[in-house]
């Protein structure tokens, strides 16, 4: 990814990059202690922006007797399957799936380069403990006033007494928020999104919904969004994002709208709701003029009708994992990333690519500086039942290929979502928690018996 050279900012926290004024001792947003260290410099790529594109997916159909191509002569899981074009599935056309990038040409250029991790401190001072060894985590669906009452001692010097603002009276770190850790279940699915232990803020969102086809058959949705660090308020991009792709999707699917058409929508939304949020007044900026528009990326799974159909826009990820764990499990999305590139052009194998301090340079994002939104649909029919793993890099980066995502998801995932998520999370959390981790699992259900390719 191009950086653009540091520019002129105000004097901003080291912690959370929130402006500060030279006689502050403490952070007025974060409660970091402004007398240890100075913020490092920043780097942020500001690339130009242009509209969407036309992707070509399936116009919506009356009812919901979907076509399901799949490449001749394939009914089942190839057994040595690790990529997404290795599983029987169509791509946003409707075309069977071919070597190299879903929903687009093998090598295709990249239309940007962004950097979703900017400099910053390795470690933060003071952390607050692991939410695994916390008690009940609020539900997100609340209201604030439901929730417990701040506890009394703080969390990091666990010694000053917590003021009613939420900050320590005696080091002025300030306490865990809502959003550090959120769990949520909805029918058959459910996922679990943690702050991980070196970022300060949470800066991943998601959404959850189940609902009925027109035929009265059931489909769940999961839609994972990762906020992109390098841009102002990533934490209100993702959040805006996964809502919009969400509400689209739940308002799609019971009218009869195929999946992948419904899923092609989905993120068209999702992405006008990140660029509302460069188009507010500039009092809503002033906090963070030198940084970029917000952003975030986009990953989403639909399961329905014997169908299985993904979505994505960036570096967040879907995984499919057989219950029969003999059977090959597949990586059913391709990055959008410097990474991924290098690998698809034959420049560079993937170990080689993810070694590289480039790796994570995306080039596909949701927000107004986006230079071209090309959404990724593909749908796909497998010929057993298991689960989806859909994740952000807070994930996958403790469980990059396949193979390891379906070693660390417990055997019984189909029947406890909710306990296979937060097994996933504690796996990232284990592994060092350097990112924000957002994981969703879907079960696929045993397909009928006599089901064949549509």
């Amino acid at each position: 990814m191009s950086q653009m050279p540091q520019q002129a900012a105000p004097a901003t926290c080291p912690s959370c990059a929130e402006p500060v004024e030279p006689d502050d001792l403490f952070c007025g947003a974060c409660g970091h202690d402004l007398s240890v260290l100075p913020a490092p410099p920043r780097d942020h790529a500001t690339p130009a922006m242009t509209g969407p594109r036309d992707s070509g997916v399936p116009a919506p159909r009356a009812g919901v007797e979907w076509p399901a191509p799949e490449p001749p002569g394939s009914d089942s899981i190839s057994p040595k399957t690790h990529l997404p074009t290795d599983l029987p599935g169509t791509d946003s056309g409707g075309h069977p799936l071919h070597p190299g990038t879903p929903g687009a040409p093998a090598g295709a250029p990249a239309s940007g380069v962004r950097l979703d991790r900017p400099a910053e401190p390795e470690e933060y001072p003071l952390q607050a403990p692991d939410p695994r060894a916390a008690g009940e985590t609020p539900d997100p669906e609340q209201r604030p006033e439901e929730h417990a009452q701040p506890a009394t001692t703080c969390v990091a010097c666990r010694a000053g007494r917590v003021d009613s603002d939420g900050y320590c009276e005696n080091c002025g770190h300030a306490q865990p928020r809502e959003r550090d850790h959120m769990e949520r279940e909805s029918g058959p699915v459910a996922a679990v999104s943690d702050r991980g232990l070196r970022h300060h803020r949470n800066e991943d969102s998601f959404a959850l919904g189940h609902t009925a086809l027109p035929d009265g058959g059931p489909a769940t949705l999961a839609v994972v969004c990762d906020g992109v660090s390098s841009a102002t308020r990533p934490d209100e991009a993702s959040a805006a994002a996964a809502r919009a792709a969400g509400d689209v999707l739940l308002a799609a699917l019971p009218r009869g709208t195929h999946p992948q058409a419904a899923m092609h929508e989905a993120i068209v939304a999702a992405a006008q709701a990140v660029n509302a949020l460069a188009g507010e007044p500039d009092a809503a900026r002033e906090h963070d003029p030198h940084q970029n528009a917000p952003a975030c990326t986009l990953v989403s799974a639909v399961v329905a009708a014997g169908l299985l159909v993904v979505g994505w826009v960036g570096d967040s990820r879907a995984y499919w994992v057989p219950d029969d764990r003999d059977a090959p499990p597949a990586r059913l999305t391709e990055d959008d990333s410097w990474a991924a590139q290098m690998v698809a052009a034959g420049l560079m194998s993937e170990a080689e690519a993810y070694a590289d301090e480039r790796a994570h340079a995306i080039t596909g994002w949701l927000g107004a500086d986006a230079y071209e939104l090309d959404p990724h649909t593909a749908s796909f029919k497998p010929d057993r039942p298991g689960v989806v793993v859909v994740c952000t890099d807070g994930l996958w980066n403790y469980a990059e290929t396949a193979r390891e995502m379906a070693e660390t998801i417990p055997a019984d995932a189909a029947a406890r979502p909710l306990h296979s998520a937060r097994v996933l999370v504690g796996h990232a959390l284990d592994g060092g928690g350097h990112d924000n981790v957002t994981v969703a699992v879907l079960p696929f259900p045993a397909p009928p018996q006599g089901a064949g390719s549509a």
